[in-house]
C-alpha cells in the first residue's frame, strides 16, 4: 500500500528517530493504545509492544476488545508511557498506523519463539503512517518531529 511502511523501512529513513522511538517504548512495559469502537468513539488500552526484525508488533489477549476494534478497523494511535514525574526523558513519542493480524503459523511461531507470550493471544503487525516526537529543547522551544512515509522529516520549533 503507497505511504506507508514497517519498522523497518522506518529504521532505514530515520534510524536517529527510530531509536530514540525505541528507547523510549523501552524503557517501560505499558503503553496506551488508541483503537476505534465499533460506533467510531475511541477505545484507549494497555498494552505491551515488541520491535523484532523490522517490525513492530501489538500482541493481546484472546478476545480482547482491541483486537476485536482492530480486526473490524485497523486505525490505531499508540503512545509511549511518558514514564514518572514531567521529565518525559527523550521526549513524548507517538505512533499511528494500521495493525493486521497475523494468522500465519510460522509467523506466529516465531514470534512466539522471541516472546513467549501467554497462549493463545492475537497478533498484529503494523504498517505505520505517521511516527511524532515532541520535547522541550534548552527549556525554550517545543520541538516538533514528525515522519510520514514518503516525506522528509518535518521539525518544527516553537518558542
Amino acid at each position: 500500500m503507497a505511504g506507508i511502511e514497517n519498522w523497518g523501512a522506518f529504521s532505514r529513513a530515520e534510524p536517529g528517530l527510530a531509536k530514540t522511538v525505541e528507547e523510549r517504548f523501552g524503557a517501560f512495559t505499558h503503553h496506551v493504545l488508541a483503537t476505534l469502537r465499533r460506533d467510531g468513539s475511541p477505545r484507549t488500552t494497555g498494552l505491551e509492544v515488541r520491535f523484532l526484525g523490522g517490525e513492530l508488533w501489538l500482541g493481546m489477549m484472546p478476545n480482547s476488545l482491541k483486537a476485536l476494534d482492530l480486526r473490524r478497523d485497523p486505525r490505531f494511535a499508540l503512545q509511549a508511557n511518558p514514564g514518572e514525574g514531567t521529565g518525559m526523558g527523550g521526549g513524548d513519542v507517538r505512533i499511528s498506523g494500521r495493525a493486521f493480524e497475523v494468522t500465519d503459523p510460522e509467523a506466529k511461531a516465531a514470534y512466539t519463539k522471541e516472546v513467549e507470550p501467554p497462549e493463545p493471544f492475537h497478533l498484529f503487525r503494523t504498517e505505520l503512517t505517521e511516527v511524532t516526537r515532541t520535547y522541550v529543547e534548552d527549556e525554550e522551544y517545543l520541538v516538533l518531529q514528525v515522519w510520514k512515509p514518503g516525506a522528509p522529516l518535518r521539525t518544527i520549533r516553537r518558542r
